[in-house]
């Protein structure tokens, strides 16, 4: 059993990096309000990453993109993801806080914010979606998909176990706690981007193997 797309949502998702977001997004609150948001987002969390397993090599035939190319783009996301966590930012975090008060305010007239900013583009976005693309066409059987849908429910528990303690997590690691955590799988990721951005270029460029 592969546990490196498991292991490289988490450090993509990274949903203890979001919880600082999360108690200034579900600030007054009730507490019904507040268990409402988690369940929708983690729920929206694990649509997006089940979604991209299943769809998602065929939207690239769809449009004729090989997936050599689309590892090496992805490869490039992740990687840019991956510095803005090692500056302790959220990996997909990278709207302005404008842009985010917006977000926030147009949920507000209809969506929930726990779709818009908190899944997308906070938890899940563009480097989570090319990361679970890019191993669903390297999956050889049914069982394959299937445990990539299985990472999206745990990474969508793992939200939700985030969210609700996040007031005592906030408290126990502080902002720097956080920080730190967010550098390390930054770290992490880095290293899993370019493994993904090299395995691409030796398949489009196969003199780089020799």
């Amino acid at each position: 059993m592969d546990f490196k797309p498991l292991v490289t949502l988490l450090a993509i998702v990274n949903p203890l990096a979001i919880v600082p977001f999360f108690i200034h997004y579900t600030e007054g609150f009730s507490r019904q309000q507040r268990r409402s948001t988690i369940v929708t987002a983690s729920f929206a969390a694990f649509v997006v990453i089940a979604s991209s397993a299943l769809l998602g090599t065929r939207i690239l035939e769809f449009f004729s993109i090989s997936l050599a190319s689309f590892q090496v783009g992805g490869g490039m996301l992740l990687l840019t993801s991956a510095l803005n966590m090692l500056n302790a930012h959220p990996a997909e975090a990278k709207s302005s806080s404008n842009e985010l008060q917006d977000g926030v305010e147009k949920a507000a007239m209809g969506a929930s914010i726990a779709v818009v900013p908190l899944t997308i583009p906070l938890l899940t976005g563009p480097a989570t979606i090319s990361t679970v693309v890019i191993y669903a066409e390297r999956a050889r059987h049914f069982l394959d998909l299937a445990l990539l849908v299985g990472y999206g429910v745990v990474i969508g528990l793992a939200t939700a176990l985030c969210f609700a303690l996040a007031n005592p997590i906030a408290r126990v690691l502080g902002k720097t706690g956080i920080n730190v955590m967010t550098r390390l799988m930054g770290l992490i990721l880095a290293a899993l981007a370019v493994e993904v951005m090299a395995d691409g270029l030796h398949k489009l460029f196969p003199i780089l193997g020799r």
